[in-house]
């Protein structure tokens, strides 16, 4: 495992591309309602990210299965609808009242990476679909709360399956958090269940993306005839959330924020 760690000056640059990648995913949370669809949602985000002197950081990404090989990722952002866990890709779908939309963007400035992601109820939803968003979200925070000097990767994972569990969810075992600096996806992996004390003690300057994937039926997941769509095999609701963090002496800083 290689883990770079960061200088504060590769920080600041990354901090810039997070705050770039927030900006993206605010005019999408104004424009989510019911209506528009997921390829408005895209060409929204596509939008700032290019006015701010940046690049998508999904668009073009080679797919990593080897059956998909010459099917590189299509869109700016991942649109993920209900069922779907993560890399749903945006098409003309169009938005219901009561649906849940999970929304991952990306950009590279300057040579580094700011990786975020949120879910979003579309207009009027359920209690059930109100609670899944609350608690995914707030396990993001758990996360991020355990990512301190002292503590170790296990301690980080825990904090998200504990709290995950302990409100009857499931977290996927397939897809994890991971690094991230001059590339999307760097060490080290951080998955989404875990054992608090094991794994390898956090250090100032390591950045990395946590992203609780959340579900509320069963934990199994498949991909879709895309190569790219991510789903629940039993078709109950997921939510994901991410930000791209980094390591301090003191509280961990959140990157992507606005």
């Amino acid at each position: 495992m290689a883990i770079i760690i960061k200088t504060r000056e590769e920080i600041a640059v990354m901090r810039e591309a997070g705050r770039i990648t927030a900006m993206a995913l605010e005019a999408m949370r104004r424009a989510v309602r019911p209506g528009v669809t997921t390829a408005e949602l895209d060409a929204i985000a596509e939008d700032v990210i290019r006015s701010h002197n940046a690049i998508p950081a999904f668009l073009g990404y080679p797919n990593p299965n080897p059956h998909y090989a010459d099917r590189p990722y299509p869109a700016t952002i991942n649109a993920s609808v209900n069922d779907e866990l993560v890399h749903g890709i945006p098409r003309r779908r169009v938005l219901k009242e009561g649906d849940m939309v999970s929304l991952d963007c990306g950009c590279i400035y300057n040579g580094f990476v700011g990786d975020a992601a949120l879910t979003l109820g579309v207009g009027r939803v359920s209690a059930e679909v109100a609670c899944l968003l609350r608690v995914t979200e707030e396990a993001l925070y758990k996360a991020i709360e355990a990512s301190r000097v002292g503590n170790r990767l296990g301690d980080v994972s825990a904090a998200i399956q504990e709290h995950a569990e302990c409100h009857g969810y499931n977290v996927v075992r397939e897809y994890t958090g991971h690094g991230v600096g001059r590339d999307m996806h760097e060490d080290p992996q951080i998955p989404n269940w875990g054992k608090r004390g094991n794994g390898i003690p956090l250090r100032a300057g390591m950045t990395y993306a946590l992203e609780p994937m959340i579900i509320a039926g069963q934990p199994e997941v498949y991909v879709k005839r895309d190569g790219w769509t991510v789903a629940t095999k039993d078709h109950s609701l997921c939510a994901h959330f991410e930000h791209t963090i980094a390591v301090t002496d003191g509280e961990a800083e959140i990157l992507t924020l606005l």
